[in-house]
């Protein structure tokens, strides 16, 4: 696995495993089961001779063998489902899962996220944009973010204040215990405050911001007479779409 940067904004290529254990199309039953029992690892990319991925076996896929050598009654089960096929492969090609669900590692974590949960898989290839293998990424080096030292997550905040906002840090205190950022002080105006929760949200490791600050100016009359309105909870500036 990489060691973790120090960044604000993580990618898929920040917490992808690079040294993946992948098969080849005609690799057989037997070594597909030892590639995978051997790696502690519950599936693996099939791959082409120039590494592109063209499916994914899974321990899933292995098991249809192991139930069909079960009663006639359980076999024809087998059969109804549409999975006798896999049951009888002998070789990665026949048994894996096509298309493989893939992200690239430019891929936000977040996006990463959603594309595993939409898909109700564990891992997915890390493909380049001709579609090789580059890594994988799973569920657990997604929540590795959430593995960032308090003290890192405050810096980048104190950052964020300083380089992407413009905000002396000496009239914002910053606060993080557990991933959960606490902000206070008081800045120049009300759609500022709400920047400054909101960009602090995105940075890698946060798990919450709870939102203390306040405001020398209300301008929210003059953002929303200018097509924006604030969000009810988060006081955040967001285009209008009436």
């Amino acid at each position: 696995m990489t060691t973790l940067k120090k960044k604000t904004q993580w990618t898929v290529g920040d917490v992808m495993t690079r040294d993946v254990v992948s098969v080849r199309p005609d690799t057989s039953y037997r070594e597909v089961v030892d590639a995978l029992v051997g790696s502690g690892v519950s599936a693996a990319p099939v791959v082409d001779a120039k590494g592109h991925v063209l499916g994914v076996v899974s321990e899933a896929d292995l098991l249809h063998k192991i139930e069909a050598a079960g009663d006639e009654r359980h076999r024809r089960i087998i059969g109804v489902r549409r999975v006798a096929a896999k049951a009888q492969a002998t070789v990665a090609g026949d048994l894996m899962t096509e298309p493989a669900v893939v992200v690239g590692p430019t891929a936000s974590v977040a996006a990463a996220a959603r594309r595993l949960e939409a898909a109700q898989v564990k891992r997915m290839p890390v493909v380049d944009t001709d579609r090789r293998l580059v890594g994988i990424v799973s569920r657990r080096d997604l929540l590795r973010i959430h593995t960032r030292p308090d003290a890192e997550i405050s810096a980048d905040v104190v950052d964020t204040l300083l380089r992407g906002l413009w905000i002396d840090p000496n009239t914002v205190t910053v606060g993080v215990v557990d991933g959960v950022v606490t902000l206070s002080g008081t800045v120049e105006s009300r759609s500022l405050a709400g920047m400054v929760a909101d960009h602090a949200a995105r940075l890698a490791g946060v798990v919450e911001v709870i939102d203390e600050l306040a405001w020398e100016r209300d301008d929210s009359e003059l953002i929303e007479s200018r097509g924006y309105a604030f969000g009810t909870a988060e006081r955040l500036m967001r285009p209008s779409r009436d």
